[in-house]
């Protein structure tokens, strides 16, 4: 966030509530410095597990210290709206735990998926830019492998895809010239603009 100069945040969308997802809510607090309070969309699993993990955060009494100031709005698979823009959730399997992925505009993020059902993949169609797992190449019980996210992306078609969720296994550069024309491996920093908001 400081490196890209991210000076307003107008919401948080949660896929699930595992540790790698959650645990930088509370960096939050300096956006709340300057914005008030920011709404949290999460489904009510994954809003159990930050009420948990941040109780803090949700405690009445006052505290002598800054505590987040969040506003958790619950979701499940009807569409919602953040900021303007529209988001439908898509649900994926995250091994045995059904999780989502969000199509915004002509964009979808999906990440942490095993397994990404046929209903769900009829719902990604005409997109501009996909973000997909891909882990690693040997199989996970929980990710997609590289060769599975090349497949997916295949039957998805959308202009660009980015596979996110990677792990040391894949070396970035001698990765990419393996991948097909239009797919890459997303890197830090990157920036996408959906329906002309960056």
């Amino acid at each position: 966030m400081l490196a890209t100069h991210v000076e307003r945040l107008d919401a948080i969308v949660y896929t699930h509530g595992h540790a790698d997802h959650v645990l930088g809510l509370d960096d939050v607090r300096p956006f709340n410095y300057r914005q008030g309070t920011i709404p949290i969309f999460a489904a009510p699993d994954t809003a159990d597990t930050i009420r948990r993990v941040f109780s803090y955060a949700f405690d009445k009494r006052e505290f002598k210290t800054h505590i987040p100031q969040l506003d958790v709005k619950p979701i499940g698979d009807d569409p919602f709206e953040v900021a303007g823009l529209l988001f439908e959730p898509i649900p994926l399997m995250h091994g045995k735990e059904k999780i989502y992925g969000f199509r915004f505009g002509d964009a979808a993020y999906l990440t942490d998926h095993s397994f990404v059902p046929d209903e769900s993949i009829a719902k990604l169609n005409g997109l501009d830019v996909l973000f997909l797992d891909a882990l690693r190449h040997k199989a996970h019980p929980t990710h997609s492998t590289l060769a599975e996210a090349i497949e997916l992306a295949t039957r998805i078609r959308a202009n660009r895809t980015f596979f996110t969720h990677m792990c040391h296994d894949l070396p970035h550069a001698a990765t990419q010239d393996t991948l097909p024309t239009g797919v890459f491996l997303a890197w830090d920093g990157l920036e996408i603009e959906v329906n002309g908001a960056a």
